[in-house]
């Protein structure tokens, strides 16, 4: 989860330029959903490798489910953006985060920890299973919405995916859904690669206008949500500032939700791709939580947000990675790893164990899994049942999926039932 980033479809506009030996041109996927096939040979010939970013700027490469759960783990590698040698991914990127309020996911222990305690309590295992009930009626009051539409072919993105995500989070936050419009048009504008900047940043201080507003509405009339319970326990102690609070709504607001419909709509596809899977759940509803937790193993939507500076020299496999030097995690190839997943690029929804990445590891493991896995749940389960014949709008071939040099995604999903 990081405020600062773009959508999952435009963020990664950058290419490696790997060492003499080892593949060359940019990391891109080949094919569709496909991982990029550079991942595959670094994690057998060179598991922890040199690159060079966008920039011309040195870059670790971090390919094995083992090494990724090393360096996750490691206090000496930072994730404070701020740090000399953190490594961005975009131009600009290092200048827009500068002066403005950091939230946890950009912070190292003890801050992090502190920070995070204070809104971990709302998206537990145990708190996102009282959800459920509610997310399911979501579900099931946008499907009506499909079959009441009158059309039999529809953009499963704007009409499905994109708003159930937001109604999630607007309820959490206590946003009233008459907002959504204006607030995904500025999420959209402020993430997009195709506007000026001069857009983006209308689109940011309007964003961070409106997270100030809320904020100051839950100071006089709190309620029954995230930042009314941050307001009461922490901001009136002091504990937290305003300021931090209204930069931790802005990160809860925009962070995960392009994320949870890009894996609603690539769940969709894998699906249908594998009918005899497909039909097993709808026989059996209890093989959904595998079902989402090997999609999340099997496509990786977010697949380089794990990035550390190292503070100190450490040492990954037979590499020393020097202080100053940054690296990334690459998720989506340890998700990969054949070391650890048996025929790793084979789409499994009964594959145990599965230890997947996707959601990072350890202190800075996605504090919305658990919350992001039920609606990942609900979202298909819901579809498939309610909308059994469904099935593509296009010829596979037709698909609108993202650039091959981003995360895996798709920019719309036309389907029919």
């Amino acid at each position: 989860m990081d405020p600062y980033k773009g959508t999952p479809l435009e963020r990664h506009d950058f290419s490696f330029d790997l060492p003499s030996g080892y593949p060359e041109a940019s990391v891109a996927r080949p094919h569709d959903g496909e991982p990029p096939s550079e991942f595959a040979e670094l994690r057998n010939k060179c598991p922890v490798a040199t690159a060079k970013l966008f920039d011309d700027s040195d870059i670790w490469l971090i390919t094995k489910h083992e090494d990724l759960k090393k360096v996750l783990t490691d206090n000496r590698l930072s994730k404070v953006r701020t740090h000399p040698g953190f490594p961005e991914l975009a131009p600009g990127a290092k200048a827009a985060i500068q002066g403005r309020e950091a939230t946890f996911v950009d912070m190292d222990p003890p801050q992090h920890t502190k920070l995070r305690s204070m809104f971990a309590p709302w998206f537990t295992q145990e708190h996102s299973e009282k959800l459920r009930p509610s997310i399911r009626q979501k579900v099931d009051e946008l499907i009506d919405g499909l079959e009441s539409s009158g059309s039999k072919l529809v953009d499963l993105q704007e009409n499905f995916s994109l708003p159930f995500a937001f109604k999630v989070i607007f309820d959490l936050l206590g946003i009233p859904f008459k907002d959504y419009k204006m607030l995904s048009n500025n999420i959209a504008v402020r993430a997009s690669a195709s506007g000026t900047a001069r857009q983006a940043a209308a689109a940011q201080e309007e964003l961070t206008r409106y997270m100030h507003d809320l904020v100051a509405q839950k100071e006089r009339n709190p309620q029954d949500d995230v930042l009314s319970g941050v307001v009461k326990k922490y901001l009136r102690s002091g504990d937290i500032t305003r300021d931090q609070l209204v930069a931790h709504a802005f990160l809860l607001l925009v962070a995960g939700n392009a994320t949870v419909a890009g894996m609603i709509n690539l769940g969709v596809v894998t699906l249908l791709q594998h009918p005899d899977q497909l039909e097993a759940l709808k026989a059996d509803p209890g093989l959904w939580p595998g079902a989402v937790h090997e999609l999340c193993r099997y496509h990786t939507a977010s697949s380089f947000a794990l990035r550390r500076v190292a503070l100190e020299d450490v040492k990954v496999g037979d590499r020393t990675i020097q202080a100053g030097e940054g690296l990334i995690a690459l998720n989506q190839s340890a998700n990969r790893d054949e070391d650890v997943f048996p025929d790793p690029d084979r789409f499994d929804i009964r594959r145990s164990p599965n230890p997947h990445i996707a959601y990072g590891y350890g202190a800075h493991e996605c504090v919305a899994m658990a919350l992001a896995l039920v609606e990942l749940e609900e979202a298909l389960a819901g579809l498939f049942r309610r909308l059994p014949g469904l099935q593509l709008g296009v010829a596979p071939g037709e698909l609108d999926w993202s650039k091959p040099t981003g995360d895996v995604g798709l920019v719309k999903l036309l389907v029919t039932w």
